[in-house]
Parts: C-alpha cells; sequence; structure tokens
C-alpha cells in the first residue's frame, strides 16, 4: 500500500514539474505561437493535456482499490 501512494505521488510531482509540449503539429504550432504572444492559450492547452492524462490514471487507481477491497471481503467470507 505505502509503495503504491508514494508510486502516486511520485508521478504526480513529476507532471507537475515538467512542462509538457502538445502531441500534434498543429497544437504544437498553436501552443508556439499562443506562449510567443504572451496569450494563456498554449499554457492553458499545456494544462489541459495534463488533465487529460491523468483522468486514466485516477480511473485506474480507483478500480485497483475497489479490486482489493472486494478480494479482502472474499478471504473473510471465506474463512
Amino acid at each position: 500500500m505505502k509503495k503504491v501512494i508514494i508510486l502516486i505521488v511520485l508521478m504526480i510531482s513529476f507532471t507537475l514539474i515538467t512542462e509538457v509540449n502538445a502531441q500534434c503539429s498543429m497544437c504544437r504550432q498553436a501552443a508556439e505561437s499562443g506562449i510567443k504572444k504572451g496569450e494563456t492559450q498554449g499554457r492553458g492547452l499545456n494544462k489541459g493535456i495534463l488533465f487529460l492524462m491523468a483522468i486514466p490514471y485516477a480511473l485506474g487507481g480507483t478500480a485497483f482499490f475497489i479490486y482489493k477491497k472486494n478480494k479482502r471481503k472474499q478471504k473473510t467470507v471465506e474463512q
């Protein structure tokens, strides 16, 4: 359990520290031009990418904890 929490904290800290670049060439062009002009569009795009990337991890973590909880219940019922 401690290893899972440490892993989650490390993943979150790395995503907050590093700057994410847009993946497709059109998005990258829009992000770079927005940042050069001083607009917040490029920064917002990068934050949106981080948000969309975090949702599968959150769902996977939730599913993992539900699985572990159900497995513990099964062990107590069997005994």
